[in-house]
C-alpha cells in the first residue's frame, strides 16, 4: 500500500515538477523578451494632450522637434479645421497645405488686418518695380548697341574713303613734267659748291 502510494504520488509529480532545465526563461526556444517600444508623440498630440497613434494625420507633418509650428497653425486655424482640411486632400499635397497654412497664420498674426494679402501686395510691386527697371536697362542696352554699330560702320567709311583717295592720288617721288623742280635743284648745287667748295682757297 505505501508502495503504490508512493509510486502514484511519483507520477503525479512527474509532469507538474519545475527543473532549471524546464523553465520558459531559459528554454533555448523562445525569444528573449524586447524592451518596450516609447513613442514619442507629436507635436499637435503633445499641444492638445492626447495620445497620439500610428495613423495620427498630424504626425507626418508636426514632428515633435517643432511645436511653434502647430502652436501657431492652431492658434489661428484650430485643430479641427486642420485635421478636417488634410483629410479631404492627397497625401501627395498635404506636407504643402501644411507649410502654406504655417505661413498664412504668421502673417496673420503679424498683420491682423491684412495677413497674408498685405505681404502678396508688397512683393507684386517689387516684381513690378523690377520688371520697369529691367525694362529701362534693356532699352538702354539697345540704345548703346545701336550706337556702336553706327559708330564702328562710320569708322570703316572713313577708312575705306581713305584707302580709295591714297590709290588714286599716289605720292610723287619724282615728277619730270615740273621744270622748276630741275631749276630749284640746280641752284641749290650752285649755292652749296660756292658757298663750301669755292670760297676755300686751295692752298695757304
Amino acid at each position: 500500500m505505501e508502495a503504490g502510494d508512493a509510486a502514484t504520488t511519483t507520477t503525479f509529480r512527474h509532469p507538474l515538477s519545475s527543473s532549471p532545465s524546464s523553465s520558459p526563461a531559459s528554454s533555448p526556444h523562445l525569444p528573449p523578451a524586447s524592451p518596450p517600444v516609447v513613442l514619442s508623440p507629436c507635436a499637435a498630440c503633445k499641444i492638445l494632450r492626447r495620445r497620439c497613434t500610428e495613423k495620427c494625420v498630424l504626425a507626418p507633418y508636426f514632428p515633435p522637434n517643432e511645436p511653434l509650428k502647430f502652436a501657431t497653425a492652431h492658434r489661428v486655424f484650430g485643430a479641427s479645421n486642420i485635421i478636417k482640411f488634410l483629410q479631404e486632400l492627397p497625401e501627395s499635397q498635404r506636407s504643402d497645405a501644411v507649410s502654406s497654412m504655417a505661413y498664412e497664420a504668421n502673417a496673420r498674426i503679424r498683420d491682423p488686418v491684412y495677413g497674408c494679402a498685405g505681404i502678396i501686395c508688397q512683393l507684386q510691386k517689387q516684381v513690378s518695380e523690377l520688371q520697369t527697371q529691367l525694362a529701362r536697362t534693356q532699352a538702354e542696352l539697345d540704345t548703346t548697341k545701336t550706337q556702336y554699330a553706327n559708330l564702328v560702320a562710320i569708322i570703316c567709311m572713313e577708312m575705306t574713303q581713305s584707302q580709295q583717295q591714297f590709290v588714286r592720288q599716289p605720292p610723287h617721288s619724282f615728277n619730270t613734267n615740273n621744270p622748276n623742280l630741275f631749276q630749284s635743284d640746280a641752284s641749290m648745287q650752285d649755292d652749296y659748291f660756292q658757298g663750301s667748295i669755292w670760297e676755300e682757297p686751295l692752298w695757304t
